[in-house]
């Protein structure tokens, strides 16, 4: 009996292991199910699970899981992990941030985590309720607030809306100019009901232009996601580019995914970016610095 239920556990340990690398390497988003598991079991969590399975397994082939789950940690790493030298970065150019405020942040909260007040800051599932005070405080700088649309924009200098176009399913794009470039404000919808491919099709639909432009925003899907290849098309990835560090945004300073990303066009030079960790909202807040 007792080498029945060691056999069970092997074949099920097999199995898992099995089933989750076909889905993250393999399968990936072919369908809505396998794209909702593929965001679920991101490769860290991968990871935590095999070493969690060798528990369950003799000494003999818990070295297997060990040497799997290290194979994984490597992978990871080496396309997770970042090392980027900056370039020398001068007056005239430009501190660019996006951050989801978790509902409860506001501009003072980008502001005190910087040591300067950037020169563009976009927020999404953002409230505004704090607004009138920031105004207040800085009333030389120009902010925009589209409190239906929970997006925050803030600029050293005057801010041109464009357009601002909601999809059928929550998701929000706001096309803006300020301090001499465009801007594409992005918030994917976080519905598990609705497919990511709807709405990064809906995104690809909006974003037309791709010379002098940084877009910027939670997309809801990971760097890893092939939903993101025509975007990858005609921008540079900022935090691959010029970051150090974990890729990954969400969540509570744990890098499980990559959600948050700042896309810039090749027109334009990437000198610096980093990612700031805080226990103020689960997503952290990224910043560039480029040069026109």
């Amino acid at each position: 009996m007792f080498k029945i239920i060691k056999l069970f556990l092997l074949l099920l340990n097999a199995i898992i292991i099995l089933a989750l690398l076909v889905i993250h390497f393999g399968i990936k988003e072919s369908s809505y199910s396998t794209s909702l598991l593929f965001y679920t079991f991101p490769l860290p969590a991968i990871i935590l699970i095999v070493l969690l399975l060798s528990v369950f397994l003799s000494r003999t082939f818990r070295r297997y899981n060990f040497f799997i789950a290290g194979v994984l940690l490597i992978i990871w790493l080496s396309r997770s992990f970042q090392i980027r030298v900056a370039e020398d970065i001068k007056d005239a150019d430009l501190d660019i941030v996006f951050w989801n405020a978790s509902h409860y942040r506001d501009f003072e909260d980008v502001f005190d985590k910087n040591i300067k007040i950037p020169d563009v800051v976009v927020l999404v599932e953002y409230h505004g309720d704090f607004l009138d005070d920031a105004q207040a405080k800085y009333p030389d700088f120009y902010f925009y607030n589209f409190r239906d649309k929970e997006i925050g924009l803030f600029s050293k200098t005057p801010i041109h809306i464009k357009k601002a176009t909601p999809s059928k399913y929550g998701s929000t794009i706001i096309n803006f100019e300020t301090q001499g470039l465009n801007f594409y404000a992005v918030d994917v919808s976080g519905s598990i009901d609705v497919p990511r491919s709807w709405e990064l099709e809906f995104v690809d639909k909006i974003i037309t232009q791709t010379k002098n432009t940084i877009v910027l925003g939670d997309f809801n899907v990971p760097f890893e996601s092939k939903l993101l290849n025509p975007i990858k098309t005609n921008f540079s990835h900022a935090f691959t580019e010029k970051g150090n560090g974990f890729r990954e945004t969400w969540f509570w300073n744990i890098p499980l995914l990559s959600l948050d990303h700042i896309w810039v066009s090749r027109d334009l030079k990437i000198l610096k970016t980093q990612k700031t960790c805080t226990f103020k909202s689960d997503h952290s807040m990224l910043k560039t610095i480029i040069r026109k």
